[in-house]
């Protein structure tokens, strides 16, 4: 069995992502790791050349600024690492800058990949994730945080990503997954907060134009965390790769997670999915098979 991870990334150091993290933590399930690196304010490239692997293979991208509407150029720049991935490889392990894999769950999806291997009804791997929010102590609980993506995918060419690269469609059609026991933690709004407001400030363009810019996003030197609707504690551990960047953190955040700012309609249905485990209305971008 042979396995491709393959990701995107540009301006990780400007904005702060754990990308480093991120693609160490599949390298010990990957035979080779594409990273298409965009064009960068910093330097990010030697970042990335920094990675002590001889399975990172590097291709460098210019991002389409005209690819602006619903974060197109997101998927976009995910097709030209996936076309990368080399042709005998059966798996195609796709991870975000700002997604880890807790080292625990390597052995489970390991035997995933092998046990679905040669069954051709499966197109794709689902995860479970972990949303974590304003410090790496607290994990996201309410609607606004999606449950599931798939970041396994078959070394299929009519697969392609899908949107804004959340996850992936074959010839237009959701892809056909089976569920995994696994996590991807996603550290995607934890961030110095300095880091966190430049990422909103210059992230949202790839959805928004200059209009909605101007209404939504405010201009402030620091991101406001204390906005947020609802967090649960996190009592797990975390992934060994993010021990050095957890201690290097610099900032405060507390929230008290017996306030929650919840409507009505919000509660309601917050006890419906505790309860029953039926989350109602979710959006749901696979078939699980």
């Amino acid at each position: 069995m042979k396995v491709s991870g393959f990701t995107i990334v540009r301006n990780a150091i400007k904005y702060d992502y754990p990308i480093v993290e991120a693609i160490t933590s599949i390298l010990p399930l990957c035979d080779e790791v594409v990273v298409a690196v965009g064009n960068s304010d910093d330097d990010t490239l030697a970042l990335i050349k920094s990675i002590s692997s001889d399975k990172i293979k590097i291709i460098e991208t210019v991002w389409d600024e005209s690819l602006r509407e619903g974060g197109r150029v997101l998927a976009d720049e995910t097709n030209k690492a996936f076309a990368a991935i080399a042709k005998d490889s059966d798996w195609c392990f796709y991870i975000q800058g700002d997604e880890v894999i807790h080292e625990k769950y390597l052995p489970i999806i390991r035997t995933a990949m092998q046990d679905y291997k040669n069954d051709i009804s499966v197109e794709g791997l689902l995860f479970n994730y972990k949303h974590f929010y304003g410090s790496y102590d607290y994990v996201g609980d309410s609607r606004q945080w999606y449950r599931k993506e798939i970041r396994i995918v078959r070394n299929d060419k009519m697969i392609s990503s899908y949107r804004d690269a959340q996850g992936f469609r074959k010839n237009g059609e959701k892809l056909k997954v089976k569920q995994i026991e696994a996590f991807v933690y996603h550290y995607g709004w934890v961030k110095p907060p300095e880091a966190q407001q430049a990422k909103q400030e210059t992230f949202n363009k790839l959805w928004h134009d200059d209009e909605w810019m101007k209404n939504n996003i405010p201009r402030v030197d620091q991101f406001d965390y204390s906005l947020i609707d609802s967090l649960v504690h996190f009592n797990g551990t975390h992934p060994l790769v993010m021990q050095n960047r957890i201690a290097k953190m610099n900032w405060e955040f507390s929230f008290d997670p017996t306030k929650k700012k919840l409507s009505a309609k919000q509660k309601l249905t917050s006890f419906i999915e505790n309860k029953f485990g039926w989350k109602i209305g979710e959006y749901k971008n696979y078939k699980i098979i």
